[in-house]
């Protein structure tokens, strides 16, 4: 589609976006949408460029996806590394190439800027997922997610 860029996100997108991250959530047995605590988290991002980039896929008339990276620091890396928080294209919009559209973006940032790596967490039984990163470069890791609640709902 020749209409369909790439760009940084903006609070007028928030609404949008917290409709993308309910859908990415209903398939995540660990995780329940929550716009208040969606539209919260996505603007702390974009009112802090420091603390990660939020790009969006959009066409002429709406947001079709969005990729959410969030900044750090790894001491074994010895650099700023970045985490991609959220990767989802809308329902209507998927089997294009649209994800790897937004990741082949994300990856060109990342090496633009100097990160050293990019951290994810998938679902591992998620085969079509996991080979979809695969597809783009990505490795498992032997290390294990492990969490620790702060506040009620999740939120620290």
């Amino acid at each position: 589609m020749p209409d369909l860029r790439i760009e940084p996100a903006t609070l007028e997108d928030l609404p949008l976006m917290a409709e993308l991250l309910a859908d990415l959530f209903a398939a995540e047995p660990e995780f329940t949408a929550d716009q208040a605590k969606q539209m919260r988290g996505l603007r702390l991002i974009l009112e802090q460029p420091n603390r990660g980039r939020i790009f969006v896929l959009r066409n002429s008339s709406r947001i079709i996806g969005m990729i959410n990276l969030l900044i750090t620091i790894s001491t074994a890396e010895g650099g700023f590394v970045l985490l991609l928080e959220d990767l989802v294209v809308h329902a209507d919009h998927r089997g294009q190439g649209h994800g790897g559209r937004l990741l082949n973006h994300a990856v060109g940032f990342a090496r633009e800027k100097g990160f050293v790596r990019i951290t994810l967490l998938t679902h591992r039984d998620d085969e079509r997922v996991v080979a979809f990163y695969r597809r783009h470069g990505f490795v498992a890791s032997e290390m294990m997610i492990m969490r620790l609640l702060l506040a009620p709902g999740g939120a620290a």
